[in-house]
């Protein structure tokens, strides 16, 4: 059984970086993640084996994750929020300068 934390990261990344996925990949996503469907009821939805669905949500796994570690995207965003919320917490308008270098 796959641990919540792997679960949420993954749908995080999923939010950026779905329009990169094939359609078929987003769609078996959506239904295991999200609507939490199994392995088999995905398999009887797109008449294909348990198996062919495991192994498109592998790939998934693998382009979501490598997509990131090129791309880091959900890392930027991540420091961008902190770097915001303390920026609001300490009304330190300086912490906006380093928001603009982490774009350049």
């Amino acid at each position: 059984m796959e641990s919540l934390e792997k679960k949420e990261q993954l749908n995080r990344l999923y939010e950026i970086y779905s329009a990169l996925l094939t359609e078929k990949q987003a769609l078996y996503f959506e239904h295991y993640y999200r609507d939490d469907y199994s392995l088999q009821e995905i398999a009887e939805l797109y008449k294909v084996s348990r198996n062919a669905v495991y192994d498109h949500l592998k790939k998934v796994e693998e382009h979501l994750n490598s997509y990131e570690e090129k791309l880091k995207l959900f890392e930027q965003r991540e420091n961008r929020l902190k770097l915001i919320d303390e920026a609001i917490k300490n009304n330190d308008l300086s912490l906006l300068e380093h928001l603009r270098k982490l774009d350049e």
